[in-house]
């Protein structure tokens, strides 16, 4: 089973299990929703619910939802990653698939900077911590890496920081990769993954 039919199945499961708990006990808050659900995606993972080669997924999902706030619920992000990865989404153009990527990386609480060309080329113009979850990518590259139909053309260069793993997991479940480049250990190359994302069956 591919990356983003596991994912589909577990956020489906969790959601059938959420909406089965508001019919026995009604209207829940967006705190009581993430409570929930953690301590569903938890006993599904203490409980082996599901085959051993999904812990990794629940794992990723019980960290969304312990990162996530009272203003966007885990359900949401739940429902709208299930979306992600059914939907018509998945077979969105690359920049689009990337762009997916940032914003979910974002509210897992990276840091997202787009720097201008002097940051870019002074490595001492920003402060870079390998204790900062951070992604640095240069503003012109945003104007060439990409054609008019939002196909990559020219690999991208990123300074990454941080869980570097676990921005990989997230790259990868959306058809990206991160290459590291030599000599430099925060510089990377994102490009399309081979064959890009899996289509669910």
């Amino acid at each position: 089973m591919a990356l983003t039919e596991k994912s589909a199945h577990l956020s489906w499961c969790a959601l059938i299990a959420l909406a089965l708990e508001k019919q026995e006990k009604g209207r829940l808050s967006s705190t009581q929703e993430n409570i929930f659900l953690l301590r569903w995606f938890s006993t599904a993972l203490k409980q082996h619910r599901f085959p051993r080669d999904f812990s990794s997924e629940i794992e990723w999902l019980i960290c969304i939802g312990k990162k996530s706030t009272g203003q966007i619920s885990l359900s949401k992000k739940i429902e709208s990653f299930w979306r992600f990865c059914t939907s018509e989404i998945s077979h969105q153009a690359d920049l689009f698939r990337l762009t997916y990527v940032l914003d979910t990386a974002v509210g897992l609480h990276w840091q997202y900077h787009i720097l201008s060309d002097s940051q870019w080329a002074k490595k001492n113009a920003i402060l870079l911590s390998p204790a900062i979850n951070a992604i640095y990518i240069p503003h012109r590259s945003l104007d060439v890496v990409f054609d008019s139909e939002g196909r990559q053309i020219l690999p991208l260069m990123a300074r990454l920081t941080g869980n570097v793993e676990g921005l990989h997991t997230l790259l990868n479940k959306c058809g990206w990769k991160a290459e590291i480049v030599a000599n430099d250990q925060y510089l990377y190359k994102l490009v399309v993954a081979q064959g890009g994302l899996t289509p669910p069956r």
